[in-house]
């Protein structure tokens, strides 16, 4: 189980840097954007660590204190689910 749960981490994370990486892309060219609800729920499924990196290494979405406050709240709520499926799930 902690295998699966490694993988989805690793490639839900891979999926939230490069949304955060077209995101920030759009935003330096003017175009349409990726919803923040969408780069939240990437982080949701899994992908945060993928936003938190992104966040730093791209410098993007680190000023908007309410965007950050909601990505922190789903980090927790992502951990919590995970925290519950090891204990409460039997493979």
């Amino acid at each position: 189980m902690l295998l699966k749960i490694a993988a989805v981490y690793v490639g839900a994370s891979v999926l939230t840097f490069i949304a955060y990486w077209m995101d920030k892309r759009a935003a330096q060219r003017k175009r349409p954007r990726i919803p923040e609800a969408t780069l939240l729920v990437l982080g949701l499924a899994g992908g945060w660590p993928g936003g938190w990196v992104a966040q730093h290494t791209l410098r993007h979405k680190t000023k908007k204190s309410g965007y950050r406050a909601l990505f922190w709240i789903s980090v927790i709520v992502n951990i919590a689910c995970v925290a519950w499926l090891i204990e409460n799930v039997e493979v």
